[in-house]
């Protein structure tokens, strides 16, 4: 179907929101709460605009599109009306873009952008100023927390681990872990969705903090070490270090969502304890040996073992963080040339 938004005719599909259709016709429409995977939010009401034949201003995001719609996302009444919603949240808040660890890739900061707000009209003295350090991986900063909802969304409806909730009504209305817990004493299991789809700088990831800016990352994508699901993500990197990890929204299978391994396990490859060359024990001490000493000593053993006491007596197990071509490998090297069926792998259920 065909829709005009700003005088420009678009494609929509049957089904999208407005806000949907904009974007996929790449049209800016401001947003706070809304996001993809947790769908209709309507709460910010930043993504107003009018609609040609319905009275008020329509929250885009909860709008389904009609064939022949008109729209105006850029009238000087849609505006004004997204001004005074982003500089109440900016006023109830402590939003210190210059020290704020989402400065560059912060929601809240590219709106203010787009509507032209350099600061707040009004501060509150009372705004929240405690932060929650308690958790291994998360840091809670309330003063930045626009009470979008998409934490809350993200933990009880995409991952399904119902530790967030919203507490308490108007100006004192705050998001709580297990019942007001504090959250590295709740439910939490630390898998970063909630940090993930934070729109501002509510939710932060610890090992982050003070490592990067934003324009100062390099992005890889790649697929986590860590089981065989082959989760996407993207290592955000500076100076050759990983600073950050996230996922890949659009990525199958995952569609963003990572455990904390995938999402925080990512500093063991620059520990010290790590193996960089083979060992060979000897006397009960190791020495270091070459990959040819190794792998001969390795199959010398294998032949001795089979002849000793059968191929049975010998039992291997796939390492997770191997790819499938190499687990695959495994199994035909055990079952054709070993001679036994001992095979498993560490990630099957």
């Amino acid at each position: 179907m065909k829709i005009t938004i700003n005088g420009i005719t678009c494609e929509a599909k049957k089904g999208q929101t407005v806000l949907q259709a904009a974007r996929s016709n790449g049209i800016y429409i401001p947003s706070l709460c809304y996001h993809d995977k947790t769908g209709v939010a309507g709460k910010c009401r930043v993504c107003v605009a009018e609609v040609k034949g319905m009275r008020g201003l329509q929250a885009t995001c909860a709008l389904p599109v009609r064939e022949g719609m008109e729209i105006a996302t850029n009238s000087e009444a849609v505006l004004q009306a997204q001004r005074f919603v982003v500089d109440l949240l900016l006023s109830a808040g402590r939003h210190d873009c210059i020290a704020c660890e989402k400065n560059g890739t912060c929601a809240l900061q590219d709106v203010a952008y787009y509507l032209h707000i350099e600061r707040p009209d009004m501060q509150y003295d009372d705004a929240k100023t405690d932060i929650d350090d308690s958790s291994a991986f998360i840091r809670v900063e309330r003063s930045k927390c626009i009470l979008c909802g998409r934490c809350v969304a993200a933990c009880n409806e995409v991952v399904v681990n119902e530790v967030l909730n919203v507490c308490g009504r108007g100006y004192g209305t705050s998001i709580v872990f297990s019942g007001e817990r504090a959250m590295g004493e709740s439910t939490c299991v630390q898998c970063g969705e909630c940090v993930q789809l934070c729109p501002a700088g509510a939710l932060i990831e610890k090992k982050s903090i003070g490592k990067a800016r934003s324009w100062e990352i390099t992005k890889v994508r790649t697929t986590c070490p860590y089981c065989g699901v082959g989760c996407q993500l993207y290592l955000h990197a500076k100076g050759g270090q990983i600073v950050k990890v996230t996922g890949v929204e659009d990525g199958s299978p995952n569609r963003g969502r990572l455990c904390v391994k995938g999402r925080f396990g990512y500093d063991f490859i620059y520990s010290q304890d790590r193996l960089t060359t083979p060992l060979i024990r000897e006397k009960g001490t190791f020495r270091e040996a070459s990959w040819d000493e190794a792998l001969d000593l390795v199959a010398t053993r294998f032949q001795q073992i089979i002849a000793e006491s059968g191929p049975d007596a010998i039992g291997g197990v796939s390492c997770a963080r191997s790819i499938n071509e190499d687990s695959y490998q495994m199994q035909k090297f055990f079952r054709a040339v070993i001679g036994t069926n001992n095979i498993d792998h560490c990630a099957r259920t």
